[in-house]
């Protein structure tokens, strides 16, 4: 396993971390404690979580596997779990429950969740929550104070500059969104903070578009997965990616990316990302955060429609995406009145109305 410095926190975490997210089956604990003991035999020590995850039972999974985890100064476990409470009580009232739920008395990695705009983060700030953040810590149930955001790369860049209390990062970069997000992880880098890389693969879409994204591979690499990861891992900024588990062999697969590790150089990084630019831009990752959607509309489902229009997929292929695959007609996109809110909620600052009226002008594949 190949291991960086988190930042200045002086703790090594593995270049893979082992996500929650995607844990199958929450009413089957088993299954998903046995893909974290794998995750670990294989010389993963990050863990993340939060409480919502795999049906809120996230943390009570985690919380089960690390009572078989083997207990090490020289190989320790460090836990990542989040809040997104947005006042001082409730964000103290969510930490106590994470550390409940995981059945520890300290979690590693304790980050202000889901910031999505500066407005929201200074919110958090006049209700205290990074006050109440550094009190946890100094009472020893905080390791490091991070943040997880959807912000904008400049936005991120702020944050970071005023904020030294601040030791890590959680954000989503890929090969598909990271222009959103550069400006910040440089920022992080210079003033020496952790960055956890999540949805490294694009919440699916770069191994379902192993073709179009085969660019991303280079000579050694056995498959886009694997060129996607080094692509995430290769930025001198990025101290690990954040890959949600679905089966014990997605650990294998993963692990077996770093194996025999090298970076790409900053020759073939730069290329890489101008056919990124060129090509495959402000694509949408599926997170979910436009919704609800004050007419019913499936946002996500039709805003993955339109990445298979940035893909140039035929007409009779978007066809059949929009009614086998999303059960959906083109439509429906239509049903839109233009409020905005989605777009006020998207982490990636899509311009979401607009393409929801490119889908809505499908033409039917007959």
């Amino acid at each position: 396993m190949l291991y960086r410095s988190y930042g200045k926190t002086g703790k090594q975490i593995s270049a893979i971390a082992a996500g929650g997210m995607r844990l199958p089956n929450p009413t089957r604990h088993e299954k998903g404690v046995a893909i974290f003991l794998k995750a670990r035999e294989l010389g993963i020590n990050y863990f993340d979580t939060a409480p919502f995850y795999c049906g809120h039972q996230g943390e009570n999974i985690l919380g089960e596997a690390l009572q078989s985890m083997p207990v090490s100064a020289e190989h320790p476990t460090y836990i990542s779990s989040k809040c997104n409470a947005d006042t001082a009580s409730e964000f103290r009232k969510g930490l106590e429950r994470s550390l409940v739920r995981l059945n520890v008395s300290h979690i590693t990695f304790f980050h202000i969740w889901c910031v999505m705009s500066p407005e929201d983060w200074q919110h958090r700030l006049r209700k205290g929550v990074l006050a109440e953040a550094s009190k946890a810590k100094d009472e020893g149930l905080i390791g490091h104070i991070c943040v997880s955001t959807h912000m904008r790369g400049e936005e991120i860049e702020a944050l970071v500059e005023r904020h030294p209390e601040i030791e890590g990062l959680t954000v989503g970069y890929c090969a598909m969104n990271f222009p959103y997000r550069q400006q910040g992880v440089d920022a992080a880098r210079r003033n020496n903070l952790g960055v956890v890389a999540m949805n490294p693969l694009g919440g699916g879409v770069i191994p379902q578009h192993p073709k179009a994204f085969s660019f991303l591979r280079g000579s050694g690499d056995p498959d886009v997965v694997t060129g996607a990861l080094r692509f995430v891992v290769s930025d001198p900024g990025i101290t690990a990616a954040l890959v949600g588990f679905g089966s014990v062999q997605d650990v294998v697969d993963a692990v077996n990316t770093v194996q025999n590790f090298t970076s790409h150089d900053p020759a073939r990084l730069q290329e890489i990302r101008d056919a990124i630019k060129q090509e495959f831009n402000e694509m949408c990752t599926g997170c979910g955060y436009c919704l609800p959607c004050p007419q019913g509309i499936p946002v996500p489902q039709y805003m993955d429609v339109y990445n298979h229009v940035q893909l140039k997929e035929t007409k009779r292929d978007l066809n059949d995406r929009l009614h086998f695959h999303w059960d959906l007609s083109a439509s429906g996109a239509a049903k839109c009145i233009r409020c905005g809110l989605c777009e006020t909620r998207c982490t990636q600052h899509l311009p979401i109305i607009k393409r929801l009226q490119t889908v809505a002008n499908i033409p039917p594949s007959s």
